[in-house]
């Protein structure tokens, strides 16, 4: 019988303080560092809550912040591949 894999697609993001919490169709849910994406990191919750799913689900997008992830990136562990900023503790709301 042949093993049939899904693409992943995001049904909801939420944050915390240091955590971007993705919620998936199949009702998987995956905790993100948010020191894997500096834009993230560095920005007011406020701007991180302000988040467009695009794709069908297959990826993540904020206008403000210039951010696109991919969803089965997050779930390979491939976090930012652009420059590197310096840490920051915005989120704490």
């Amino acid at each position: 019988m042949p093993i049939s894999i899904n693409k992943p697609l995001a049904k909801n993001v939420k944050f915390d303080t240091d955590m971007m919490w993705l919620e998936l169709v199949d009702g998987r849910k995956l905790g993100v560092l948010l020191a894997y994406f500096p834009r993230l990191l560095n920005a007011q919750l406020e701007q991180c809550q302000h988040y467009e799913i695009s794709g069908g689900g297959s990826g993540l997008h904020w206008d403000e912040l210039d951010e696109d992830i991919s969803v089965e990136y997050l779930l390979m562990g491939i976090g930012d591949r652009t420059q590197s900023y310096p840490p920051s503790k915005n989120l704490a709301a």
